[in-house]
């Protein structure tokens, strides 16, 4: 399946892309970031589990067992604080 992916932050600095359309075989959230980690050390640094990574779903906060469906967005963005 496609799946829309955006990066921001410090994660779309070091990865170089602000957005992609990702072919995927993965079910879920988990999955998808072991497949992105997969593609290069660029990848691999920021989406690491090691590393605090927000994830999104269609606009929606999620834990990484959220499940992907043809077409979705997927965000991944450092932890941030307001004030």
């Amino acid at each position: 399946m496609k799946v829309q992916v955006r990066y921001f932050a410090s994660l779309r600095e070091t990865i170089g892309l602000s957005h992609e359309t990702v072919e995927t075989q993965a079910i879920d959230l988990a999955a998808l970031r072991t497949e992105l980690m997969a593609r290069g050390e660029h990848y691999r640094v920021c989406l690491m589990p090691e590393r605090p990574v927000r994830m999104a779903l269609n606009q929606i906060m999620v834990q990484d067992n959220a499940s992907l469906t043809e077409g979705c967005e997927v965000g991944f963005f450092p932890p941030v604080t307001g004030g």
